[in-house]
């Protein structure tokens, strides 16, 4: 079973320094239809102006990933860490029993895109930790690529949660398959560009939820890059 959720359908808000598309409930943006998908919780499309972003804020029992389209972002937390996440880069950050961080984008002239991505963790309570890897862009094209996963496998930033995260860049054409092994589900983001899952269309803001399907096919339509989330 596949079912669909477009993007035009996401919550969207606008504060004159951020432009947020929001997949599931957020903040000022509730829909009891969709309060996430299996432990996946968070799904926010970001753009921030030049010289703005989030303030110093807290998180706590969550595993945040951040994945940048386009421009830079900048991360600072409570833990002393602090970089610069660029396009195929993704930080993985695990609250747990509380952090603090913001998040701005360093350019003065440039916006950045990016998709903040919340999973729920197996357990509450871990000790907060950072992790960022990049992932070049051979090693996505026409291939799915494990970008995050719960031993770290692969060259994959780790995460407390039974979750597979596969990244992928497609030509025209170029199809991908992944298989669910029983009793698991999947999210399909389409980040860029148009694919079909199966036979289901789908295009650049698009996501669907899986279940009860063996096998995935992803095939794009136009030039496109996908996420695609193996959950428990």
């Amino acid at each position: 079973m596949i079912t669909l959720r477009l993007a035009h359908d996401r919550g969207h808000a606008r504060h004159g320094w951020l432009e947020s598309y929001h997949t599931f409930s957020f903040a000022d943006y509730y829909d009891p239809r969709h309060m996430g998908f299996r432990t996946l919780r968070v799904i926010n499309e970001d753009r921030v102006q030049p010289g703005q972003g989030f303030g110093t804020h807290p998180h706590r029992d969550m595993e945040i990933i951040s994945y940048v389209l386009e421009g830079a972002l900048e991360h600072k937390g409570s833990l002393g860490t602090g970089s610069i996440i660029h396009p195929g880069e993704v930080q993985r950050m695990s609250a747990g029993a509380g952090v603090t961080h913001s998040e701005f984008n360093p350019s003065q002239v440039e916006p950045v895109h990016f998709l903040q991505i919340w999973i729920q963790p197996e357990r509450v309570g871990l000790p907060p930790s950072y992790e960022q890897r990049g992932f070049p862009a051979a090693e996505k094209q026409g291939k799915l690529r494990l970008a995050a996963s719960r031993d770290g496998a692969e060259g994959s930033v780790t995460i407390h949660q039974a979750v597979d995260l596969y990244t992928s860049v497609l030509a025209p054409g170029e199809a991908v398959t992944h298989r669910l092994a029983p009793g698991r589900h999947a999210w399909v983001q389409v980040v860029r560009g148009a694919l079909t899952l199966n036979d289901t269309a789908l295009a650049a803001g698009d996501g669907a939820a899986v279940s009860e399907e063996a096998r995935l096919t992803l095939t794009a339509t136009a030039q496109a890059e996908v996420l695609l989330f193996d959950l428990p």
